[in-house]
C-alpha cells in the first residue's frame, strides 16, 4: 500500500464504521500494534475467536473504529475460516476493513524468543524455529491478502508505533492525553502520576476564616492564592516546562501523562494550581482532564447513602 492508498482508506474510514484485523507471526509485534491502535482511540479486542465474528459484525455500528487481534493459537482458528472472514468483510456494504500483517525474519524472531525465554505457541515442545516455520507456512495465504504489511525485522517499538500511526491514525499523529490532578501530602502522592509539583510555598487560604471552608475552584480562593508574588512566575515556568516536555513524551510513544500538584490539605493551593495549569494547557491545544482527589473523596463521603 502506498501513501495515496492510505489517503483513500482514510476517506472511507471517515464515512463508514472501520475494522482493522491485526495478525502475523508470533513475536513480530501484534500485541504492540493493538496497544498503539487502542491508544489512538480504537476499540481493541485481542484473541477473538473466529466463531464470534458473525455476532460482532451483526451488532449495531459503533462510533469508534475497532482493532481485532487474530491469533493462530485460537482453538477455532483455521485458514479456511480466516479467508472466509476476509471475504465477508470485503463484501459488507456498511463498513470498511483492512488487514494488517506483522512479519519478521526467522533470525530476529529466534532472538526475541530467546531474550524473553518464551516457547513458540505452535511448538510448545519443539525448538522455536520449528514453530516459526509452521506458523509462516500456515499464514502465507493470509500474508498475501494483507492491505498493510509491516516487516518489523529492523524495527524498534517506537518505529513500529510510527508506522501504525501513519497508516491507521487520522493525520498520522499520535495523541497524548494529559491528566492534571490535585492532592494532599497528608494522604501521600497519588499512584501513577508522572510529574509532581509542591505548592506548599504559596500563601494558604486555610488561615483565612472566610476562605477556609471553600476550595480552589472558588474564585475568591483562587484570587487569594494568585495574589502571592511568586504565583505568576511559578505558573508560567510550570507551563513552559509542560509545553517543552509533552511533545517529547508524545514522540516517545506515551499515550497518557499525569501531572499532579500537592499542598497540605489538597483543598486550596493545589486545586488552584491544577485548575490554572489545566486551563493553560487546554488553551495551548492539549487534551486535558482534571481531577481533585481530596475534593472527590469529600463529595463521595457527603453523598446520601
Amino acid at each position: 500500500m502506498n501513501d495515496s492508498d492510505s489517503a483513500g482508506s482514510a476517506d472511507r474510514r471517515a464515512t463508514h464504521p472501520h475494522i482493522v484485523l491485526v495478525t502475523g507471526q508470533a513475536g513480530a509485534g501484534r500485541s504492540t500494534a493493538l496497544n498503539v491502535l487502542e491508544d489512538a482511540g480504537y476499540e481493541a479486542i485481542d484473541n477473538l475467536p473466529l466463531r464470534l465474528m458473525p455476532a460482532l459484525l451483526a451488532a449495531p455500528a459503533r462510533s469508534s473504529p475497532m482493532a481485532l487481534g487474530i491469533d493462530p493459537r485460537n482453538r477455532d482458528f483455521s485458514l479456511d475460516a480466516m479467508m472466509d472472514l476476509l471475504r465477508q468483510l470485503a463484501a459488507a456494504p456498511d463498513l470498511t476493513s483492512e488487514l494488517l500483517y506483522l512479519d519478521c525474519s526467522t533470525e530476529v524472531l529466534l532472538q526475541r524468543f530467546s531474550e524473553t525465554r518464551r516457547r513458540h505457541p505452535l511448538a510448545p515442545v519443539d525448538q522455536p524455529e520449528e514453530g516459526i516455520r509452521r506458523e509462516r507456512d500456515l499464514l502465507a495465504p493470509i500474508r498475501n491478502r494483507a492491505d498493510v504489511l509491516i516487516d518489523t525485522t529492523s524495527y524498534s517499538v517506537h518505529r513500529l508505533r510510527e508506522d501504525i500511526e501513519k497508516w491507521f491514525v487520522p493525520g498520522g499523529q499520535h495523541h497524548l492525553a494529559v491528566s492534571v490532578q490535585s492532592f494532599s501530602y497528608k494522604r501521600g502522592v497519588p499512584r501513577g502520576v508522572d510529574i509532581v509539583y509542591d505548592c506548599r510555598f504559596l500563601r494558604n487560604p486555610h488561615y483565612e476564616k472566610q476562605l477556609k471552608a471553600l476550595n480552589g475552584t472558588n474564585a475568591a480562593v483562587a484570587d487569594y492564592v494568585k495574589q502571592d508574588a511568586r504565583f505568576d512566575t511559578f505558573a508560567q515556568k510550570v507551563l513552559e516546562l509542560s509545553i517543552y516536555l509533552l511533545p517529547a513524551y508524545r514522540e516517545e510513544g506515551k499515550s497518557h501523562i499525569a501531572i499532579a500538584f500537592g499542598c497540605t490539605g489538597g483543598q486550596h493551593r493545589s486545586v488552584t494550581m491544577a485548575e490554572d495549569h489545566a486551563l493553560r494547557l487546554a488553551e495551548a491545544g492539549w487534551p486535558v482532564s482534571i481531577r481533585h482527589r481530596e475534593l472527590d473523596r469529600q463529595r463521595i463521603a457527603e453523598a446520601p447513602s
